[in-house]
């Protein structure tokens, strides 16, 4: 164990298990128990079992086997999780893709990816590039346009693939961030990275009776960390093809969800509804929350009025280390993120790739069994992502700051790559924010930095105002300069309606700067 990490010892590790044998299982264990559902489609276990055997068929039909890809680009529903399923079923690799990208972006990811078939819906179709060579045949989830449609592409009821062995090293999924820009860099996940969540969800409640309702995409590995292990304990997943905050509160009341994956601003949004008090939410025995910084004064709202336990997850898509902060047991850790998992070992390097003793700041690596095989086709920007202590072993470098208390918990200050250096001094953009929220106007805020000839670079406000608020920029930020450090001052400040954030709740700010240089002539240079 690292001295800078309070990581307890590792429990034994159960063997390893496909998602698809666990699916079989259940349709065999409990046939008519509910499985899977959507706004539309409600299936039991046995009905799934057989639709993901469909899938696998048909993917079989069309000369797809292991290690080749499909592509899904759609809204989450049942077709498109039984596609994932059946994808698996046959050991072809799933590669989830965003609607919101750019026709550009879904064409490199699409080459990256090599993907032989795409699933889309009306979401998809309107991202489609240009008609290419190589490009994937299509399929229809929703039955409609030019595509294939699901029904006439599906096998016929009673299908079964021929069966197909899946090693843990073999290739799960292909995951794209979201904000993906010039050349894509898909994380390619395993079935054994895959298995390490489902066993981490096992100390999480899932099981044969919970029901888990999730609302964030399944493109997201946010989603999918909730999605495989509430669906392959047993339970029943619940899919919101769309997040509607008060939505959300009257299918969880229906439902009676027991347990739910939502990112930080999700969480605000439910809170804020007037009617929050209204619904009977007893059901819950726990909510999960990952992806973006979760403000502690929202956590203790949270832990305050919704049931269940509140478990906050911080780790990256690439695997590594995961620290867990268990809210409803350490209120008093809110502002942390948690300590690290028991099978993850997590530690902090400076600038130079030094391992640092407790009490020190630097950059987070982690390992954990659950650790992409790399980026796929790009081994130099594998290498980068990579970080091996004086043994050889192998961490996954976050880019994140951050450091330990004397507990083992871990205070995260924000990316490295946020981090503004301006006349040499480091300003970490969470300090800004944090104090700009104690103003009583201030109802969201992003600090980012922006060029300076002077400071070489200079922090950069954005602020959401409270409802009836009516502070102008110039005040909320002569207020904020006058209590800040010298070197903490902003130089300009600007009012949104909206912060700009990605479908998962992290704000896009490299969206920012760009709106910071639309909206400035020039930065004042007023600063130390």
């Amino acid at each position: 164990m690292s001295s800078a990490t309070s990581t307890s010892a590792a429990s034994p590790f159960p063997p390893f298990r496909t998602v698809s044998d666990l699916l079989r299982e259940h349709a065999q264990q409990r046939p008519h128990a509910p499985a899977l559902a959507d706004d539309d489609t409600a299936l039991n276990w046995a009905q799934l079992d057989a639709l993901v055997s469909r899938v696998a068929a048909s993917l079989q039909r069309d000369g797809l086997g292991l290690g080749d890809v499909v592509a899904l680009c759609a809204a989450p529903s049942v077709r498109y999780a039984a596609v994932y399923l059946g994808a698996l079923r046959c050991g072809v690799v799933v590669a989830p893709l965003a609607p919101s990208v750019t026709p550009d972006a879904m064409q490199s990811m699409l080459r990256d990816a090599e993907a032989r078939l795409l699933f889309v819906d009306a979401q998809g179709r309107a991202v489609l590039p240009p008609a290419a060579p190589d490009a994937p045949a299509l399929v229809a989830l929703d039955d409609d346009g030019p595509a294939p449609r699901w029904v006439e592409w599906l096998a016929p009821e009673g299908a079964v693939p021929a069966p197909v062995t899946v090693a843990p090293e073999h290739p799960f999924n292909i995951i794209y961030s979201s904000g993906t820009t010039g050349t894509p860099k898909g994380i390619v996940q395993s079935h054994g990275m895959r298995w390490a969540h489902i066993v981490r969800g096992l100390a999480q409640g899932y099981g044969p009776e919970s029901v888990t309702l999730l609302a964030t995409p399944l493109y997201s590995n946010t989603t999918l960390v909730s999605f495989f292990p509430g669906l392959c304990a047993g339970g029943s997943v619940r899919l919101m093809p769309k997040f509607d905050a008060l939505r959300y509160l009257q299918i969880a009341q229906q439902i009676r969800a027991t347990h739910s994956m939502l990112v930080p601003v999700q969480y605000q949004r439910i809170m804020a509804l007037p009617q929050f008090g209204e619904f009977d939410l007893s059901s819950f025995r726990a909510k999960f929350c990952t992806s973006a910084p979760f403000r502690a004064e929202l956590k203790a709202d949270v832990l305050a009025r919704w049931p269940g336990a509140l478990y906050e997850f911080y780790g990256m898509t690439e695997g590594g280390g995961t620290c867990i902060l268990a809210a409803h047991e350490h209120p008093d850790k809110l502002h942390t993120v948690g300590q690290p998992a028991a099978t993850s070992d997590i530690r902090l390097i400076d600038e130079d790739g030094n391992e640092l003793p407790p009490g020190a700041t630097g950059e987070v690596v982690g390992h954990s069994p659950g650790m992409m095989t790399g980026y796929h086709h790009q081994p130099e920007k594998t290498r980068e992502a990579e970080w091996f202590d004086a043994t050889g072993k192998r961490f996954i470098r976050t880019g994140d700051v951050g450091r330990f208390d004397a507990q083992g918990f871990l205070t995260l200050l924000d990316r490295r790559k946020d981090m503004i250096i301006s006349g040499g001094f480091n300003i970490y953009p969470s300090d800004l924010e944090a104090e700009l929220r104690k103003h009583p106007a201030v109802e969201d805020v992003a600090v980012t930095g922006v060029p300076s000839e002077q400071w070489g670079e200079t922090p950069v406000a954005f602020v959401r105002r409270q409802p009836g608020a009516a502070d102008e920029a110039a005040q909320i930020m002569a207020w904020y300069n006058a209590r800040a450090g010298k070197t903490q001052r902003l130089a300009a400040l600007h009012l949104v309606d909206e912060l700009p954030r990605s479908a998962i709740g992290k704000v896009l700010k490299r969206e920012l700067r760009e709106r910071h240089q639309q909206l400035s002539t020039r930065i004042p240079e007023s600063q130390p």
